[in-house]
């Protein structure tokens, strides 16, 4: 039997200062909060199956998605369907927070990355991989 699974998820993702932690994993969703240092970025990357929604709860980016650039800011959200390039940057001088959730989930279930350098690493020796369901 499932469990009821309840986050007060700005304050969960203002509290982190991690590059990225998964907060959930289930069958067809993931949710993730990521904490994007001054000047850093998230990375340009493609989903080839994957929908990704994110929602900013702090600091000010600068998204790149399918070539369209466009300032953001807290409150805002974004959707990034299959398929699309994206990168988001922070371009201001406090901490981007933010939480996304995956559909299908894009990464290993419980993974965490203190750094952006760690989750590259992860990935590249193929320790942050979804779960197959």
């Amino acid at each position: 039997m499932a469990s009821l699974q309840h986050f007060t998820i700005a304050t969960v993702a203002e509290q982190s200062g991690d590059f990225r932690r998964v907060l959930w994993t289930g069958k067809h969703t993931q949710l993730v909060i990521m904490t994007i240092p001054p000047g850093g970025e998230i990375g340009r990357e493609t989903h080839p199956d994957t929908d990704q929604i994110l929602t900013f709860v702090s600091g000010t980016a600068e998204a790149d998605v399918a070539g369209q650039v466009r300032r953001l800011a807290q409150g805002d959200l974004v959707v990034v369907p299959a398929g699309t390039p994206h990168n988001f940057r922070n371009i201001g001088v406090n901490p981007l927070v933010l939480y996304t959730v995956y559909a299908p989930p894009a990464h290993a279930r419980d993974a965490l990355h203190v750094t952006k350098e760690q989750g590259e690493a992860a990935a590249a020796a193929g320790e942050d991989e979804p779960p197959v369901v």
